[in-house]
């Protein structure tokens, strides 16, 4: 039982009410549980939601920070096991991530299919380095490399610059400065891990191994994550299907929610989603 409160309170762990399927979400790089803000009341009546800070993140327990664990993704999806260990749910719980949580969300899957019974990623990559001819994740290893330097030497410039970028069009001033006060509430050494663990994954070699049926919200423009990620995840993963967002930019459930909610409600069965 301490152990369960110990992770509950290191994550930083919420469940909005008390009855229904299990919704499980979890925020991207820079990001916090708050960026499902505009999604958790359309559910509100219908499932037991669960949002979380990953450590080092929002307002999780920071001196529980390990560079060593969260240097790797499987870091994090130890955060996510370990939350739904310690709230006692071992079936049936569709996790919803954003951009990297999407590969964390598969990782978290393949070691445990017993415990999900679907994905929903919005803006999912599981590489953002190109390597062609048969994938173009969208950057060169120079680009990252430069970004993170960026990072290194002047953490506000990095955040006032990356905002705007992930925001795109559809999100505007108000979804970079959500962003940018996000990311400059992030403490710099854990956004550096954090950061080199996103942008240096490569979880190609993870798709086919996802035991579970997918949903991918891939965003029509996005800087981020071009439209080819999405269809070759969907080529690669058994049981995915690729819905396009009209959406531009990589954060479609801050700039676009309705639609976010409108996609979980159509791939949802209906007693589920309209109970």
């Amino acid at each position: 039982m301490k152990g369960s409160m110990n992770v509950l309170k290191r994550n930083n762990v919420e469940v909005v009410g008390h009855g229904g399927p299990v919704l499980l979400y979890a925020h991207g790089f820079g990001c916090n549980r708050e960026m499902w803000s505009h999604i958790l009341p359309a559910f509100a009546h219908t499932h037991r939601q669960v949002i979380f800070d990953y450590v080092g993140s929002g307002h999780s327990d920071r001196s529980a920070f390990d560079p060593m664990r969260y240097a790797d993704l499987r870091g994090y999806a130890r955060d996510v096991l370990e939350i739904c260990d310690a709230l006692g749910l071992t079936e049936e719980v569709t996790f919803v991530g954003h951009s990297v949580s999407c590969s964390i969300g598969m990782l978290a899957s393949i070691k445990r299919p017993e415990l999900f019974d679907r994905l929903i990623l919005v803006g999912p990559s599981p590489s953002f380095l190109n390597d062609p001819p048969s994938y173009m994740g969208g950057f060169e290893r120079e680009d990252l490399e430069g970004l993170l330097s960026l990072l290194d030497q002047n953490y506000m410039g990095w955040a006032q610059y990356l905002a705007p970028v992930v925001a795109g069009a559809s999100g505007g001033d108000a979804v970079a400065s959500t962003l940018n006060a996000s990311f400059c509430s992030t403490d710099p050494a854990v956004a550096r891990v954090f950061a080199r663990a996103t942008f240096f994954a490569d979880n190609r070699a993870d798709l086919h191994r996802v035991p579970v049926p997918s949903l991918l919200l891939q965003h029509r423009n996005d800087n981020l994550a071009p439209l080819g990620v999405g269809e070759y995840m969907n080529a690669h993963m058994p049981q995915s299907t690729l819905q396009i967002l009209d959406v531009e930019g990589h954060c479609a459930h801050l700039s676009n929610p309705a639609l976010v909610i409108e996609a979980m409600r159509q791939y949802m069965t209906p007693a589920e989603a309209f109970a």
